[in-house]
């Protein structure tokens, strides 16, 4: 393979980015320019790459710069749930280390003294390989950390759903619906962040991600990939989940949260039965519930409910390498 060569990303470059992204093997919307657009000038230290050969995009790596303890490294973007080189196929074992040893080269002549790297989970890649990985393992990468992201395979008819739970979560299905719980998709955000907002700050003490201004701007620059789901009872809602259509691979529940004063109605679990149904219809391959791990530590009770929907866990691996 001839040299590959990398290029530090411009502005100017944002179209030819985001025409690029969608046509790679493990590529979401995270990796998007558009996508990270939404944070406001001076958050980040933008430091993305291209990787060429003879000419041509064949990756990129949507990447920041940050000073840890002294150290000036090169990371995943911060401003995205995942990072690292996201790629053209076919990929070649040979073509994955030659990716590694150009960021390496590339990282330490532009006096980086290290690189944090957060590949997408596997149910991202459209066509399963582990090169970049083993690629980096071999040059000395290591596991900062790795934690659990709960996904539903979703290898089943729509009709099928409530069969996949777990008998305590099909009797809160039932529940809800004898209850008059309404599931549908809605426009009202600032709803549903009131729920959330509250939520969080009672049981962990802590804010949203994203603020609501945030939220309302990513569903502008995304109208057709980001949506909410709202549980209606009584005509108030009750519950909510928002849901980032990352690729055409898998979908995320991004946000999901309910008002503690009408659990006894099982809202959440309605809520996932039609959304888990909806992401069969929409032909998607997996439903990813996001992380019960925090540090490696996990959340027991959060990971039994994740369970009780049909999800299992696979590693969201993040890797490092300091010098």
């Amino acid at each position: 393979m001839p040299p590959v060569q990398i290029e530090r990303f411009k502005e100017t470059d944002a179209a030819e980015w985001d025409e690029f992204v969608p046509r790679t093997n493990n590529g979401t919307i995270f990796h998007t320019r558009r996508f990270l657009s939404y944070h406001p000038q001076g958050r980040f230290v933008d430091h993305s790459l291209w990787f060429d050969v003879e000419g041509r995009r064949f990756a990129v790596l949507p990447a920041v710069e940050l000073n840890v303890d002294g150290r000036r490294l090169l990371v995943s973007h911060r401003g995205a749930s995942y990072g690292s080189i996201v790629y053209r196929n076919p990929l070649g074992i040979r073509d994955a280390f030659d990716y590694v040893a150009a960021l390496l080269k590339y990282a330490k002549a532009d006096g980086f003294t290290g690189i944090d790297l957060t590949p997408p989970p596997r149910c991202y890649v459209s066509k399963p390989t582990d090169y970049i990985e083993f690629a980096l393992l071999q040059n000395g990468f290591t596991y900062r950390k790795r934690e659990i992201s709960s996904v539903i395979t979703l290898d089943f008819n729509p009709e099928a759903v409530l069969g996949t739970f777990s008998e305590s979560s099909r009797r809160a299905v039932r529940k809800a619906i004898k209850s008059g719980v309404k599931i549908q998709e809605s426009d009202d955000f600032a709803a549903f962040y009131r729920i959330l907002e509250r939520n969080l700050r009672l049981r962990h003490n802590v804010k949203p991600t994203h603020t609501l201004d945030e939220l309302f701007r990513l569903r502008e620059l995304f109208p057709d990939k980001i949506r909410l789901f709202a549980a209606d009872y009584r005509g108030q809602m009750i519950a909510g989940v928002v849901l980032f259509e990352c690729n055409p691979q898998a979908v995320l529940a991004f946000y999901i949260s309910h008002d503690n004063d009408f659990q006894q109605v099982r809202a959440v679990n309605l809520l996932f039965h039609e959304i888990v149904a909806w992401s069969v219809r929409e032909q998607y391959k997996f439903f990813d519930f996001g992380i019960f791990t925090v540090n490696e530590d996990p959340n027991w009770g959060l990971g039994r409910f994740k369970e009780s929907f049909g999800a299992q866990g696979i590693f969201r691996d993040s890797l490092q390498l300091l010098w």
